[in-house]
């Protein structure tokens, strides 16, 4: 089994987000970088099945040279080899980064039976790029995946729904992508460290096509900030505090 996991280097979560002057990205001078949670998720998830049933699980990844430090950590817990498709660290809109996608697919010497993406990205979340993916190589496409089970030649994928799941059985090969929580994604050991500096890491410089989509800014949504309501003063706020205390 060959399975190809992409993932998108990403500031961490949770830090205070800044925008440069022109408004056209995030200061990143002080923040960190790793994967989204989803596409942990994918990583853990391929590496447990190329465990399971034996084969190759590849990580690729679109972005700046400095994005080799996320593909490592992939390889840190499983991956056996990566794939980065170099680029100066321009934003790539969904339609060109899917095309040097498939171009570095097409370009491999034997097909991937799976390949897996996260659900969308941490930081523009636009859930286009796994979907074009499938479009352009005529493959079947399941979304927002929560667990996914080998078949013989197929592959039985469940999806939320309310209370209840979707199940969807589709033949291999196929496109998925999946959400956080699909599992429990390992923490690369200090000898993983070691071995993934030795894996094959193959390095391609794809085009820059005209882009599509025009970025105008970026805006910081205002957060709610901290509130506080004064119940009272004294002895007369004790019924307001019981009354939320019994609520």
């Amino acid at each position: 089994m060959r399975i190809l996991v992409c993932v998108k280097r990403v500031p961490i979560t949770g830090g205070k987000m800044v925008l440069t002057a022109d408004e056209q990205a995030l200061e990143t001078r002080h923040l960190g970088f790793t994967i989204s949670p989803h596409e942990e998720c994918g990583v853990e998830e391929a590496v447990r099945l190329v465990e399971a049933n034996g084969g190759e699980t590849v990580v690729l990844t679109l972005g700046p040279p400095e994005a080799e430090e996320q593909l490592r950590d992939c390889m840190a817990i499983g991956a056996d080899r990566g794939i980065l498709l170099k680029t100066d660290g321009a934003d790539w809109d969904a339609q060109s980064t899917a095309g040097a996608i498939v171009d570095a697919i097409r370009a491999e010497p034997e097909p991937f039976d799976l390949i897996l993406f996260g659900n969308e990205s941490a930081d523009t979340g636009n859930y286009q790029v796994g979907i074009r993916v499938a479009h352009a190589l005529g493959l079947p496409v399941v979304n927002g995946l929560k667990k996914i089970e080998l078949q013989g030649d197929q592959v039985r994928c469940e999806r939320d729904a309310g209370g209840a799941r979707d199940v969807y059985v589709v033949p291999v090969p196929a496109v998925l992508s999946v959400l956080e929580g699909l599992n429990l994604p390992r923490y690369p050991s200090v000898p993983g460290r070691l071995r993934a500096k030795s894996k094959p890491l193959a390095v391609v410089e794809p085009l820059r096509p005209e882009q599509r989509l025009e970025k105008l800014r970026l805006i910081v949504p205002p957060g709610q900030g901290k509130q506080a309501e004064i119940l009272g003063k004294g002895p007369e706020a004790a019924p307001r505090v019981v009354q939320l205390g019994v609520a």
